[in-house]
C-alpha cells in the first residue's frame, strides 16, 4: 500500500519540472517527497547541471543514504557518485575542512560528541553536577541554534540561571578554540559565519553548489535558514521540501517561522502542494485532516488517498496503564490471528507510539509476558558503546593532537602507568602555558611540573601516537587497512583490557566482537573494492585510515546499524517521524500526556499547536489500522489521578458507532471461531 505508482502524479511532475526560481514543495505525510527530490535531481542533470553542482540536504545519515541510493538507481552510479547528498552537519564539515582556516581553524579540527561537551562544560563551570552541566548544554545549544554568541546571549538573558549559562558559554568557547575543536552546533554556525564574513569563500561555494534541495525544511532552525540563504545567494535556485503540519521540533530550536519567511523573502516563490497520500487509508487520513484543521494554516493542504476508507479508527478506553498495555498486546494478537497466509501480519508490522519515554515500561512488561519480540526505538546505539567511543577517542587524537578530551581518553584506555596525578600536573602545566596536553608532553620545561619517571611514560605515549599517525596516514585502501588496524589493537592490548574489565567473560566477548565489527566498518570505508552496478565495474575511492578518521565523528553521530528485525516497535512520537507501519497504536492519548503539560508550565497557543502537529504525525504513521488508547486513571508520580481523554480525540471527529473497540473481546471471538473449526475438522 505504501508504494507510489511508477509514474509521477501531476503535482509531483510540476514540482520536478519547475526550475525557474525558488520553489517550496508542501509535501504532506506519505506523499512521495523523496521521490520528488530524486526525480528533480535527474531533471537538473538533464537541464545541464553537473552532478557536483547539485546539493541535496537532509537531517539524518539514514535519510541521506536512502536518497543517495534512489538517485543512483535513477541517474546511474557515475553521476550519483559526485552529487552532494548529505546532512546539514556533513555539509558543514565539508565547508570547514576546505575553508575553516579562514576562521582560524586548522584543517584537522576535532568534532566533539555530547559526552565531551558535557565534560568541558563541567570543567568550565567548575561543577561536578552532571544535571546542571546538561542544562547548560541545552541552553547553549539553543542559543547557538538561534545564531547567538556568548556576548549576545549574555545581553539577552532573562534570569540568573541564564546569566550563569552565558558566562559558562564564554569559557566553553575559549576552550573549544584552544582545543581546535567544534561541537555539532558549530558545524552549522561556523560555515554560516564563513559565508557571511568572507566574500571570496561565499562566491566560491555559491558557484560550486548552483542548485540546492532541502528536505524536511520545517525542521530547520534559524541558523540553518540563514545558511541556506547564504548558499543560494541572490540567484535563489533552490527547492525546499517540507510540511508545516509536521513541525514538531520546536524544543530543539526548529522554527515554523522559516516556512512563513520564505514567501516574504522570496516573493517569486513557487508553492506546490503534494496532497495525494500513498500510505494510509481514507479513515486514517480523515482523522488526521480533522485534527490538524484546528491549527492556523500557513498554506492550505488536505491529504487524500485512493485506497478507500479501510478499517475505522478505533478508540480503546482503558482503566490504567497496565490495562492499556494488556489491550495493546491483545490488539496485536487479534490482528495476527485474523491474518491470512496470503496477507500475513509480521511482528514488524506493528508499532506502539507514545509521547514520553516513561510510558514504555508497562508496555515492555506486557509484551515480555506475552513473549512478543520488541525493540525500543532510541535504545543504545552501537556507536554509543564505551568500547567504540574508546577507539574513536584514539582516532580523533591522531587527526587533531590538540583535542584534549580525546587525549585523556586515549592515554587512560587501556591504562599505561600514567596516573591521574601525572595527568593533573600535565593539565596544570598546559593551562599555564596555554598549549594542548599533547604539545605539553614534549615541552623542555615539563620537568618543573612532572617527575622524570612520569615524563618517560608520557614521552613513550607521545612517540607511539606520532608513529601510529604516520602509519595511518600512509595506509590506503581496505585491504591494507584491516591488518594495520588489528595490529594497533594488539599493540595497545585492547582485547585484554576488555576481558580484565569484565567479570562476565561472555559480556567481554560480545564487546570484543563489537570492536571487530567496528574495525571492519572503518576498513571498508577506506575503499579500493571493486563494485559492479548497472553493468559498470568501478573501484570505490581509496582513502587512508587517517582520511576516514577525519570525518568519523560526524558519520558516527547519526549512524544506524543493521537491518530492521522482525519485532514490534515501541517508540516516542518524535522518534517515529519519517517511519510507517501497517498497524499503529497511539498510547496514553490523555490531557497532560498528549498534549503534554507539566504542572509548572503554561499551555500556550504555540505549544498546543506543536502538540497537535505531534498527534497528526502519530496518526499518519499508520497505513491500515489505527487504535487510539486513552486512560480513565493514570499514574502521576506515585499517585493515580483521573484520566481526561485528550481533546485531540474529539478533534478527530470519529464515527461514534464504529470508534469503540475492546480487542480482548475480538481476540476471544477469534479463538472461539478457531476452536469451532478445529472441532468440525476433527468430527469430519
Amino acid at each position: 500500500m505504501s508504494s507510489p505508482p511508477p509514474s509521477l502524479n501531476p503535482a509531483q511532475l510540476e514540482a520536478v519540472h519547475y526550475l525557474q526560481g525558488p520553489c517550496l514543495v508542501l509535501a504532506g505525510a506519505g506523499s512521495g517527497k523523496t521521490r520528488v527530490i530524486t526525480h528533480k535531481i535527474a531533471r537538473l542533470l538533464q537541464a545541464g547541471y553537473q552532478p557536483g553542482q547539485i546539493a541535496a540536504i537532509t537531517f539524518t545519515n539514514k535519510a541521506a543514504e536512502e536518497m543517495r541510493e534512489r538517485a543512483k538507481a535513477l541517474v546511474g552510479p557515475r553521476a550519483a557518485k559526485h552529487l552532494v547528498i548529505s546532512t546539514f552537519h556533513s555539509l558543514g564539515v565539508k565547508l570547514l575542512r576546505a575553508d575553516g582556516q579562514r576562521l582560524g581553524l586548522k584543517e584537522k579540527f576535532s568534532i566533539l560528541d555530547s559526552d565531551d561537551v558535557l565534560s568541558i562544560l563541567r570543567d568550565a563551570g567548575s561543577t561536578t553536577d552532571a544535571a546542571l552541566a546538561r542544562r547548560w548544554q541545552w541552553t547553549i545549544s539553543l542559543w547557538k541554534n538561534q545564531g547567538l554568541s556568548s556576548d549576545q546571549a549574555e545581553a539577552a538573558v532573562q534570569n540568573d540561571d541564564e546569566r550563569v549559562a552565558a558566562r559558562v558559554m564564554r569559557l566553553y568557547e575559549e576552550r573549544l578554540l584552544a582545543y581546535q575543536a567544534v561541537d555539532f552546533d558549530d558545524l552549522i554556525g561556523l560555515p554560516l559565519k564563513l559565508l557571511q564574513r568572507d566574500d571570496e569563500a561565499r562566491a566560491k561555494w555559491q558557484d560550486t553548489l548552483r542548485y540546492v534541495l532541502v528536505d524536511e525544511y520545517q525542521d530547520t532552525n534559524a541558523v540553518q535558514y540563514e545558511l541556506l540563504k547564504a548558499l543560494v545567494g541572490e540567484r535563489a535556485m533552490f527547492t525546499a521540501v517540507g510540511d508545516d503540519d509536521q513541525s514538531i521540533y520546536g524544543w530543539r530550536g526548529a522554527t515554523i517561522e522559516n516556512l512563513k519567511r520564505l514567501p516574504q523573502e522570496y516573493p517569486q516563490l513557487k508553492v506546490i502542494p503534494l496532497e495525494q497520500n500513498y500510505r494510509s487509508t481514507g479513515s486514517i487520513l480523515r482523522a488526521a485532516n480533522n485534527v490538524i484543521a484546528a491549527n492556523p494554516k500557513i498554506f492550505e493542504k488536505k491529504l487524500w488517498s485512493e485506497y478507500g476508507d479501510g478499517d475505522p479508527v478505533r478508540v480503546v478506553e482503558c482503566d490504567n496503564e497496565e490495562h492499556e498495555a494488556e489491550r495493546a498486546v491483545a490488539r496485536i494478537q487479534s490482528i495476527r490471528a485474523g491474518a491470512t497466509t496470503q496477507a500475513p501480519a509480521e511482528w514488524s508490522d506493528f508499532a506502539i507510539l507514545y509521547r514520553a519515554n516513561h510510558q514504555a515500561r508497562m508496555l515492555e512488561q506486557a509484551l515480555r509476558k506475552a513473549q512478543i519480540p520488541y525493540k525500543v526505538s532510541g535504545g543504545q546505539s552501537f556507536f554509543d558503546r564505551a568500547e567504540i567511543k574508546d577507539l574513536c577517542g584514539w582516532l580523533r587524537l591522531l587527526v587533531n593532537n590538540d583535542d584534549d578530551p580525546a587525549f585523556l581518553r586515549a592515554v587512560t584506555t587501556p591504562k599505561r602507568g600514567i596516573g591521574h596525578q601525572t595527568l593533573g600536573h600535565l593539565g596544570e602545566f598546559s593551562a599555564k602555558w596555554k598549549v594542548s596536553l599533547f604539545e605539553a608532553l614534549f615541552a623542555d620545561s615539563l620537568s618543573t611540573a612532572v617527575n622524570a619517571r612520569a615524563i618517560g611514560s608520557l614521552h613513550e605515549f607521545g612517540r607511539y601516537v606520532n608513529d601510529l599517525e604516520y602509519r595511518f596516514r600512509h595506509t590506503v585502501g581496505s585491504e591494507d587497512a584491516k591488518p594495520v588496524l588489528m595490529e594497533w589493537l594488539k599493540e595497545i592490548g585492547y582485547e585484554q583490557h576488555l576481558y580484565d574489565g569484565e567479570d562476565n567473560e561472555k559480556i567481554a566477548a560480545n564487546r570484543w566482537q563489537n570492536v571487530l565489527d567496528f574495525i571492519d566498518w572503518v576498513a571498508r570505508r577506506c575503499g579500493g573494492q571493486l563494485e559492479t552496478e548497472g553493468g559498470v565495474t568501478e573501484e570505490t575511492e581509496r582513502k587512508s585510515i587517517l582520511d576516514v578518521a577525519q570525518s568519523i565523528s560526524v558519520i558516527l553521530s547519526l549512524a544506524e546499524r543493521g537491518g530492521d528485525p522482525n519485532v514490534v516497535t515501541l517508540s516516542t512520537l518524535h522518534a517515529s517521524k519519517g517511519l510507517e507501519w501497517p498497524h499503529v497504536v497511539l498510547a496514553g492519548v490523555n490531557e497532560g500526556l498528549l498534549p503534554f503539560k507539566s504542572e509548572d508550565e503554561e499551555m500556550t497557543a504555540q505549544r498546543l499547536e506543536e502538540e497537535r502537529r505531534l498527534m497528526y504525525v502519530g496518526i499518519t504513521r499508520a497505513r491500515t489500522t489505527l487504535a487510539v488508547s486513552t486512560l480513565k486513571r493514570r499514574k502521576k508520580g506515585r499517585e493515580f489521578v483521573q484520566g481526561i481523554p485528550s481533546r485531540f480525540i474529539g478533534e478527530m471527529k470519529l464515527d461514534e458507532k464504529t470508534m469503540k473497540e475492546d480487542p480482548r473481546e475480538k481476540l476471544k471471538a477469534l479463538r472461539a471461531e478457531f476452536a469451532k473449526r478445529a472441532a468440525q475438522a476433527k468430527a469430519a
